[in-house]
């Protein structure tokens, strides 16, 4: 199926590896001219690189190294990315912050970071990226949330940060749809990748998390990044022109929530 993305412009966030690299890559192969965007210059080039590869050229690649935690670094890439690329059509919200443990050993700045460099990042790039799909006549936003959004798991903050995304995109799809732009969240489950969290988890624990593949995983292995990548490409495109202001739920039916 043709997802009629070809010169389509998009940003992604956190883009250097895992999720985030898994959607350029997508939305590459599809077409668009990619903006990939990390804090670790070495890496983020090595990820530019391989996703040249399935864009036609590195031309339609743009690296930029920022922290789009810090106001700067959001508008760093914006502005980037409209002088390279003359506009934007797509953006996907990527940067995310895990930390902290039970209410009594989290302490205020470890909930402030995770809303800074979770919550913070969608609100602000999404600000900055709109008024040029505005120009454009539409776009399409997709933020990476998490089943942990919707339903118990992981940490207090994480819950917390990520329900909070799930709730921003569905007030953004309102706000924004008489610009035709469109905005989902999409949740996934458990993705393995090297250097993610499963990934060291794995390496750490290799009995433990054996078990909890057997007890919550019920395909008997953990989701790949391009699985969520794919989703997020379809809902980018105009074959997904019905789809907004819903959570698109990655995996592999983990989550417990109806």
């Amino acid at each position: 199926m043709d997802l009629q993305l070809t010169d389509k412009v998009a940003i992604v966030t956190g883009s250097s590896r895992g999720i985030g690299l898994a959607c350029a890559t997508a939305l590459a192969a599809e077409g668009c001219r990619v903006c990939l965007c990390a804090r670790t210059e070495a890496r983020l080039l090595e990820a530019a690189d391989e996703v040249a590869a399935v864009a036609g050229g590195r031309d339609r690649v743009l690296p930029v190294v920022a922290d789009v935690s810090q106001v700067e670094g959001a508008q760093r890439v914006v502005e980037q990315t409209v002088r390279a690329f003359d506009g934007i059509d797509v953006l996907v919200n990527n940067v995310g912050w895990r930390g902290g443990g039970a209410l009594l050993d989290t302490s205020d700045q470890q909930w402030q970071d995770a809303i800074d460099q979770t919550l913070f990042p969608a609100i602000r790039v999404s600000r900055l990226a709109v008024p040029h799909m505005q120009r454009r006549g539409g776009g399409a936003i997709v933020i990476i949330a998490s089943i942990y959004g919707r339903e118990a798991g992981g940490s207090m903050t994480y819950n917390a940060v990520k329900a909070a995304e799930i709730s921003l995109a569905k007030s953004l799809a309102q706000q924004l749809a008489p610009s035709n732009i469109r905005v989902n969240s999409v949740s996934p489950g458990s993705i393995l990748f090297e250097g993610g969290s499963w990934w060291r988890r794995q390496r750490a624990d290799p009995a433990g998390v054996a078990e909890f593949i057997l007890r919550e995983l019920p395909f008997g292995r953990f989701g790949r990044p391009e699985e969520v990548g794919n989703v997020v490409a379809l809902l980018c495109s105009p074959r997904a022109s019905w789809i907004s202001g819903t959570s698109v739920v990655v995996d592999g039916c983990q989550s417990r929530a109806f």
